[in-house]
């Protein structure tokens, strides 16, 4: 840090980092953390997710992780929520994970050949 400008444009964007995670939200997106999703690349996909997330402007989205749900071998998996709908979303990469908050999220288009049939 060089100056005071950059520490509160750092604070700036952890408290919104902050805020994805946490509260009520009418959308959210759970990102299986398990050692095997971990193992998959969940990591990349949230660090992916949070930045697509800044990107579109959708503050209001919380972005969460569970721990794992028994899919291994579909890992990572994404579960997006809105309302009562819930999607499941596998094997996502990071290039899927920009592609669902763009589709799912903004346009409202759930990418079913991604989804758990």
């Amino acid at each position: 840090m060089k100056s005071l400008a950059e520490l509160d444009k750092l604070r700036d964007k952890l408290q919104q980092e902050m805020k994805a995670r946490q509260g009520e939200h009418d959308v959210s997106i759970a990102v299986s953390m398990g050692t095997c999703g971990i193992a998959a690349g969940a990591r990349e996909v949230v660090k992916v997710l949070l930045n697509e997330l800044r990107e579109q402007g959708l503050s209001d989205v919380a972005l969460t992780q569970t721990s794992c749900v028994g899919l291994c071998r579909q890992e990572p998996l994404l579960e997006v929520k809105m309302g009562d709908e819930k999607v499941i979303y596998v094997n996502v990469d990071q290039e899927k994970a920009k592609e669902i908050v763009k589709r799912h999220l903004v346009k409202g288009e759930i990418i079913t050949e991604w989804t758990v049939s």
